[in-house]
């Protein structure tokens, strides 16, 4: 029995002895508001610095987690910017394409209205021709005097209403050979036109506003003393 007391009486003692530094340091506490105050400064820097680490800890996680495949709000951010651009960009583009597609069909509604009556006309080209030709036949036919008056103010009438509704005859005769407008049926010297100029006209072309409805048929000087081929 004794010696079991003995056992037991170092850890009584030092139960004992933890018990008293408790009260002493809460004593010392209690008269001294500065240790007090620092051991509490103290727990404070503690957890300030606990959370410093976990935030770092956590914005290397964040890092990790970037490297790793997954988007950081900054990337996140850079992607979105440069979706919203190109979006941008596309709408633009239609916009253009939207405006040009407009311009082009009022443009070939325009020109359909313009040019209409393009089969009309060379029909009616062909019917001016045989006047002209009947008047050039008849010349110096006196006792047809009063049919050819006739004739030739049917054929200006009719040259009249053409230019009416904006056909034209194309210049020939004096004018430079240009292929736009004129087609060369021959050559032959003038010594009244330079190379190249047109000396006479066979056929009368004509255009419609600005586009040609058939060419001027025109016979193209080669100048003085050439021969044509």
């Amino acid at each position: 029995m004794n010696n079991q007391e003995e056992h037991q009486q170092p850890g009584a003692d030092h139960q004992s002895a933890a018990r008293d530094q408790s009260a002493a340091h809460d004593q010392s506490s209690a008269h001294d508001p500065h240790a007090a105050a620092n051991h509490d400064s103290a727990n404070a820097d503690f957890d300030a610095d606990s959370v410093f680490q976990m935030n770092e800890a956590g914005e290397a996680e964040n890092d990790r987690d970037g490297d790793d495949g997954f988007e950081t709000d900054a990337q996140r951010a850079e992607r979105l910017e440069q979706e919203l651009a190109d979006a941008n960009r596309r709408l633009l583009l239609a916009h253009a394409d939207v405006d040009n597609t407009r311009k082009r069909l009022r443009r070939d509604f325009e020109d359909q209205l313009r040019y209409a009556n393009l089969p009309l006309i060379r029909d009616t080209l062909t019917v001016l021709d045989n006047l002209q030709r009947a008047l050039a036949a008849a010349q110096g036919n006196e006792a047809a005097s009063g049919l050819i008056q006739g004739v030739a103010m049917v054929a200006k009438q009719l040259e009249e209403t053409l230019a009416k509704h904006n056909c034209k005859p194309i210049p020939a005769e004096g004018e430079l050979f240009d292929p736009n407008y004129h087609e060369a049926i021959t050559q032959i010297p003038s010594e009244q036109h330079a190379a190249g100029v047109i000396a006479q006209v066979a056929v009368p072309g004509y255009q419609l506003h600005e586009r040609v409805v058939r060419p001027s048929q025109v016979i193209v000087s080669t100048g003085p003393g050439h021969a044509g081929g």
